[in-house]
């Protein structure tokens, strides 16, 4: 019997209680307490916050042994780097059109609801004057860190490949594009050397694969109770309030995150992958649940990696490749997003913005989705970029700090997804036999 199902509950309807439930007691202690009430704000920062961080920080903790050692073993997999380069345009192919079509869907609802002309000025002063602090701070950490005299092309090079591999992992957040260079870069040299000599090296990547799944399946034995502790944190602090005064903004990219998910991925999955979308769906809640509580596609890597090869079936190789490099490089919730936030606060600003505008703000949002850390609000300083360049006063962007986390869980979700539904693609091009009859695993008992 699966050890999810052992004590007749599984993990992933555990994960969901434990998010609804936090959601619910958090929302409605912020109603009869206030936000501001010193035992509500003494429970979230002493109590609920560290648990839920902790749980975090562990995930992220195994990912960059975990990416490394994927990655690597995935590429040294593939063996023929006819093969690599193959699936690697298949990949780049996909997220770029993807991308693209994601980013148009959210200008295309941006244009035809205007949220941003819906929103009451009054409400937009409190707000503003809620989170300017917070949104200075960003500005000026944004602005700090972009400023370059390096060519674009030059600034590229030194973006993706770096030259102390140990100090872009020491960064915070991890440089996951420098790390992801060097371990294909270091897979492909792999598979020059001679089996016999680069056997012993495999043997250790494995175990040290084998050792980081373990370690995350004890990790989310826990995940139940830090969900909780995640949303209760978030919702004690927010409330339900925020939501409705920003309704039509919320209500926009949720709509279009619906339509990526339920229209481009269904017909992708079922047109591409030849597998039925609600199948689909149904085998990997347990990955699209982990994303959403987390915020963070690199945090639900390992969960992605095990319902990708258990439950659909797709090889190790393929799977280890394109999900790890996925985590980071293939955003299209992150890139839809962006481009209703970025037409949502010019429309506030009361800046018309010219198709010409719109498609820079397109191809910036399609890259934004590629180079976004695929951490908690990481989109949030490519959002500052874009503003500055089309000339809405970045400060702006103070106005959706407060809804900007359930919206990250949201498009979390839909970026994971999209790692999953390329890995089907790739597979069923490679000539894989997908959806293997397989009962899906959980985390093991202490």
């Amino acid at each position: 019997m699966p050890e999810e199902t052992r004590h007749g509950i599984p993990l992933h309807t555990k994960i969901v209680a434990g998010l609804v439930a936090g959601a619910l007691a958090g929302g409605t202690l912020n109603s009869l307490m206030g936000a501001s009430a010193p035992a509500l704000i003494f429970i979230a920062d002493h109590l609920t916050n560290p648990i839920g961080q902790l749980f975090l920080r562990l995930l992220l903790l195994l990912v960059i042994p975990l990416v490394f050692s994927s990655l690597v073993l995935g590429v040294a997999g593939l063996g023929d780097l006819r093969r690599i380069g193959r699936i690697g345009v298949k990949s780049l192919v996909y997220t770029l059109v993807i991308s693209g079509i994601s980013v148009i869907i959210g200008l295309t609802l941006a244009n035809t609801i205007k949220p941003g002309k819906r929103i009451a000025p009054e409400i937009s002063a409190r707000l503003q004057a809620q989170y300017s602090s917070a949104a200075v701070k960003t500005v000026e950490t944004t602005v700090s860190s972009t400023k370059s005299e390096d060519a674009p092309l030059l600034k590229a090079v030194k973006t993706v490949v770096p030259t102390n591999v140990f100090a872009s992992v020491a960064k915070e957040p991890p440089d996951m594009l420098g790390l992801m260079f060097f371990a294909l870069f270091f897979g492909i040299s792999m598979t020059l050397v001679p089996d016999e000599q680069a056997a012993p090296l495999k043997a250790v990547l494995e175990a040290v694969f084998a050792t980081v799944e373990r370690g995350i399946q004890i990790v989310m034995r826990f995940a139940p109770y830090a969900v909780f502790c995640l949303l209760f944190t978030m919702t004690a602090r927010f409330g339900f309030g925020l939501l409705v005064s920003l309704g039509w903004f919320v209500g926009t990219v949720l709509l279009g995150l619906a339509l990526h998910m339920f229209g481009v991925y269904s017909l992708s999955v079922a047109v591409l992958s030849r597998i039925n979308p609600l199948v689909f769906f149904s085998r990997i809640k347990t990955a699209m649940i982990t994303a959403f509580s987390t915020s963070s596609s690199n945090a639900t890597l390992p969960t992605a990696l095990r319902v990708s090869e258990e439950n659909l079936g797709v090889p190790r190789d393929i799977n280890s490749f394109v999900l790890t490099v996925g985590a980071t490089a293939n955003q299209n919730g992150t890139a839809l997003y962006e481009g209703v936030t970025v037409l949502f606060l010019a429309q506030l600003a009361g800046v018309d913005l010219s198709l010409g505008q719109q498609l820079i703000v397109v191809y910036l949002a399609i890259l934004g989705g590629i180079g976004t850390a695929g951490v908690p609000s990481g989109s949030i300083p490519f959002i500052i970029v874009v503003l500055s360049q089309i000339g809405v006063n970045p400060a702006l962007i103070a106005i959706i700090l407060g809804v900007d986390r359930i919206l990250d869980m949201c498009r979390t979700v839909l970026n994971v997804t999209g790692d999953i539904t390329i890995a089907t693609y790739v597979a069923r091009s490679e000539g894989a036999e997908l959806l293997r009859a397989m009962p899906e695993p959980a985390a093991i008992d202490l």
